[in-house]
């Protein structure tokens, strides 16, 4: 048996003939860029997230450059973020010419270590100079809201939420209220990059928040910083989603709750078919009810370092596997100029962790062929 990742194919075959309709009519319509697409995307968006504003960029990374570029941040200025995540989380500051701050993750979450990030703000010797956050909700985990929302206050600290993996997940606060990754932040980025839970046919992007005016630097930046067409108030980039990856993304939005429910329902076959193995080498995701995870990837730790060993067993089984991330960012060639420390549960993560296949039309019998293919390996693994 062959277990791809993820397959985009199997999704469009389901609703294909509601993505050529919406293409066709794009197509028919003669309006290929910031046409009625884009702008119905925007206020579905915006009314799904619970966010004020949402405005179409090209791609993820656009949209955290220009999130960041949105708040003044600069030359001189910090940002924490961490190091367990892809390069635009990064990039997005260093390319503004601030300096980032990279902190550890939580082992168990993957994601940023709220302690430390508040440690970093109370001694860092540049403290004073901290202009933001980026918290990265990771493998569609939210990073805790409530505490963040109390971070910026005691702070004075501007959030810039990534969620590139999270669009739909949520957190639960203390008094019972609901609120979804990227409804919190001064601004919050997506991606729609295909493998996303709400992907599309290509690259695009959006930046989501509640302030006016950040909304409206936004809006003027990503069209070459002009609010009116050849008149430019500030130097701003091309960067538009595009009419027909908006027609294609408004079709999936109206399946995109039922995706979440088959990737969790996933997450727990997966869960209950490991625990009943009891692998002692091996360590899963766990599924809460106190927030919501909507497992954008599902990643197991491997241990003893077994994980290249297995992902090569598995590969040779017809299972494709991947590592999000092989390398901190810390640790990245490009940043050398830099002075960071040691994140041991970063480096520690870049050496287990390993993605298993996870898409909402994968079959049962799929995942019981990769639990089957792990337990065979780890049975081998304990003979040697």
């Amino acid at each position: 048996m062959k277990v791809p990742l993820f397959d985009v194919t199997r999704q469009y075959h389901e609703i294909r003939d509601e993505m050529l309709q919406a293409i066709d009519n794009v197509l028919n319509s003669g309006r290929f860029i910031m046409g009625p697409n884009v702008e119905a995307f925007e206020k579905e968006m915006s009314a799904y997230l619970g966010v004020k504003h949402a405005i179409g960029v090209a791609n993820g990374s656009d949209a955290l450059y220009i999130a960041v570029k949105a708040l003044g941040i600069s030359k001189g200025d910090y940002v924490i973020t961490t190091a367990f995540s892809f390069f635009a989380t990064a990039s997005c500051i260093t390319r503004n010419g601030a300096t980032p701050i990279f902190v550890d993750i939580d082992p168990k979450t993957f994601n940023i270590d709220l302690d430390q990030v508040e440690e970093v703000l109370k001694s860092h010797p540049k403290k004073d100079k901290i202009k933001a956050i980026i918290p990265v909700h990771l493998f569609g985990r939210t990073v805790d809201l409530q505490r963040l929302e109390k971070i910026r206050n005691d702070f004075g600290v501007k959030i810039i939420e990534d969620c590139a993996q999270s669009v739909g997940s949520y957190w639960i606060y203390s008094n019972g209220e609901i609120k979804k990754s990227g409804s919190i932040g001064d601004l919050s980025t997506l991606s729609f990059f295909p493998t996303k839970n709400l992907g599309a046919c290509g690259d695009g992007g959006m930046i989501l928040t509640n302030d006016d005016n950040l909304a409206d630097f936004c809006k003027i930046f990503r069209v070459h910083g002009a609010r009116k067409k050849y008149f430019h108030e500030i130097e701003g980039i091309n960067s538009r989603l595009d009419e027909i990856q908006a027609a294609i993304l408004r079709v999936k939005l109206k399946y995109l709750e039922q995706y979440h429910e088959k990737r969790i329902k996933i997450a727990r076959t997966y869960n209950g078919l490991f625990s009943s193995l009891k692998l002692d080498l091996l360590e899963i995701p766990q599924v809460h009810d106190d927030f919501r995870c909507i497992f954008h990837q599902y990643v197991v730790r491997v241990k003893d370092g077994h994980r290249e060993s297995l992902k090569e067993y598995l590969s040779s089984k017809g299972v494709e596997t991947a590592i999000y991330y092989p390398l901190g960012l810390h640790k990245q060639k490009c940043f050398s100029h830099f002075e960071f420390g040691s994140l041991q549960n970063t480096e520690k993560a870049c050496e287990e962790v390993l993605a298993l296949p996870i898409f909402p039309e994968i079959t049962e019998p799929e995942i019981e062929y990769v639990v089957k293919c792990m337990d065979e390996y780890f049975k081998e693994a304990k003979k040697c």
